[in-house]
């Protein structure tokens, strides 16, 4: 077994071992559940001239949980290395893999892995729960909303792309634990990045800058991707919104790593 190996399998020890793990995980997709449900139950057609006139986003209504579920994924992946620095066993981690970009990686594997499975768990719970409500609301195919589907692309897409929302909000946590090293410092300081900007934009009263802003919010940008009508009215495209993300994740485990390798345990 390979260095890299044996260094995910010890993550994966770590991570599945702590109490933790047993609730937040179940939390992020329960949370994604019943908040998208709630959601979708609260809205109905009686509001509009006409059925179709809504123009509901269904899919996006029905995984709308996720703004709520991603604090698990957050926390989870703040621990990942926030609890080791916690209770000092980042030194026997170092001792056992001396090589901390390595280390990282591993961690950085697990939590993604683990998330997404939660994600995933969540996100399908979620479209199904939406396809069995939606019609009692008035959202029926005669209406022109079809019941939602993995075989309609956009759905998917909007399904697989809250699971990768979901996998950068935790990489991203990540790398701002492993930066700051104290665990509530970290989260707070990923919920001001994600929350902060979006409650910002509503108070500016230039549409311009808040177009702007949007495109580079974290956020926004990074739940685009759950659209699946009017794509030419949002600000940033479905996937260009996901690379937005992606960039703050990546950046955040780059500025984590560098800190990482050259300060002491």
């Amino acid at each position: 077994m390979t260095v890299a190996a044996r260094a995910v399998r010890a993550e994966w020890t770590k991570l599945r071992t702590l109490p933790s793990t047993m609730w937040l995980l179940p939390a992020l997709a329960g949370i994604t559940l019943a908040v998208g449900a709630a959601v979708t139950g609260a809205v109905d057609t009686s509001h509009c001239p006409t059925p179709a006139g809504c123009r509901e986003d269904l899919p996006k209504l029905s995984l709308s949980g996720v703004q709520v579920g991603q604090v698990a994924a957050i926390v989870l992946g703040v621990l990942a290395v926030g609890g080791e620095y916690a209770t000092g066993t980042i030194t026997a981690t170092l001792a056992a893999v001396p090589r901390r970009g390595t280390v990282l990686a591993a961690k950085a594997a697990v939590v993604a892995g683990t998330v997404a499975a939660a994600g995933t768990a969540g996100v399908l719970a979620s479209l199904a729960a939406g396809r069995g409500i939606a019609p009692g609301n008035g959202f029926t195919a005669a209406s022109g909303y079809p019941p939602l589907s993995l075989t309609d692309g956009p759905t998917a897409r909007a399904a697989a792309g809250t699971v990768l929302y979901l996998v950068l909000v935790a990489l991203l946590a990540l790398g701002v634990g492993t930066a700051v090293r104290e665990q509530a410092a970290a989260v707070t300081a990923v919920l001001a990045l994600l929350w902060i900007v979006p409650i910002i934009t509503r108070l500016i009263g230039d549409a311009r800058w808040q177009e702007r802003l949007e495109r580079l919010a974290p956020m926004s940008a990074g739940l685009a991707v759950q659209s699946t009508r009017d794509l030419d009215l949002l600000p940033i495209g479905p996937w260009a919104g996901m690379g937005v993300l992606a960039g703050y994740a990546a950046a955040a485990l780059l500025a984590g790593g560098a800190l990482f390798a050259r300060r002491d345990a």
